[in-house]
């Protein structure tokens, strides 16, 4: 599967990220922890370059546990801060203040050293591809509604300052997707987890492509989620079994199909299927 999907807007956001970088100290880019190189974009990388960065990995409820703390040694034994985020967790939001009041540390000591008491607050660009709780995130570091939200991309469209208490300030900017996946299993992990719109979505195919990838790696959710007693048996008659089970049916009693699929993408998207991770980091 080749997707493409690159609307206007997001290339005059590339355009504004390279502006903008010379105004901020450091940048913290947000990732899926189900797929943290996958959600990560390989375009903003080059345009980056050696600004300081650290890695937060989104929805760690919903990934699992063991691959996201192997994630974490990865970044860091790599020299890039990381830590692992759930939105609705206090003590969360505050170790993303703390690790970005971090980061600028040393140049608040600069400024000291210069004779100023009272240094200007550090500033973040915070970047990040579509749907991948930018925004959510955002609204907890300011502690108010100020960015949109919503469980689809392309919510946030423009630039905007937020100030995060008196530790830093950060720069929103809209969720950047790069033009074409080379890897059509980035382009098939990023459909599954929501990260393109599902009207340009074949989602047959990325249903399909979640539940293989259940069954040869997380047999048990998929069988418990589905009261799957054969984890054995083939796609079709699986979709079969979970259309059913699910009360995907006609009139005449047989079988949608493509409402199955939507339940399937669906709950693996939702807290319904979790502890699942798409990837894992290669040494």
């Amino acid at each position: 599967m080749t997707i493409q999907w690159f609307p206007g807007h997001m290339a005059k956001a590339r355009r504004e990220v390279e502006e903008k970088l010379k105004l901020v100290d450091f940048v913290i880019e947000l990732v899926d922890a189900r797929a943290p190189e996958a959600s990560q974009n390989p375009m903003l990388r080059k345009v980056l370059g050696d600004k300081p960065k650290m890695v937060v990995l989104m929805k760690k409820d919903l990934a699992d546990k063991s691959v996201t703390d192997a994630w974490i040694r990865y970044y860091e034994e790599k020299g890039t801060p990381a830590l692992s985020v759930n939105a609705d967790e206090k003590n969360d939001i505050q170790r993303v203040v703390q690790r970005a009041h971090d980061m600028h540390a040393a140049k608040r000591e600069k400024w000291k050293r210069r004779g100023v008491q009272n240094p200007p607050p550090g500033r973040a660009m915070i970047i990040g591809i579509p749907n991948v709780g930018k925004s959510t995130l955002i609204n907890r570091l300011a502690s108010k509604k100020i960015a949109k939200t919503g469980d689809r991309p392309g919510v946030t469209t423009q630039q905007q300052w937020i100030k995060v208490k008196k530790d830093f300030e950060l720069l929103d900017t809209p969720g950047i997707l790069w033009p074409k996946f080379e890897d059509p299993q980035v382009g098939l992990v990023l459909a599954a987890i929501g990260t393109i719109k599902d009207q340009i979505l074949p989602m047959e195919e990325v249903a399909t492509f979640i539940l293989n990838y259940l069954k040869e790696h997380y047999p048990k959710q998929v069988a418990q989620r589905y009261a799957i007693e054969d984890i054995s048996m083939d796609t079709v008659e699986m979709f079969t079994h979970i259309g059913r089970f699910r009360g995907a049916l006609e009139a005449g009693g047989e079988i949608n199909y493509e409402k199955t699929y939507e339940i399937i993408i669906r709950d693996l998207r939702s807290k319904r299927i979790t502890n699942v991770t798409f990837e894992k980091p290669t040494v």
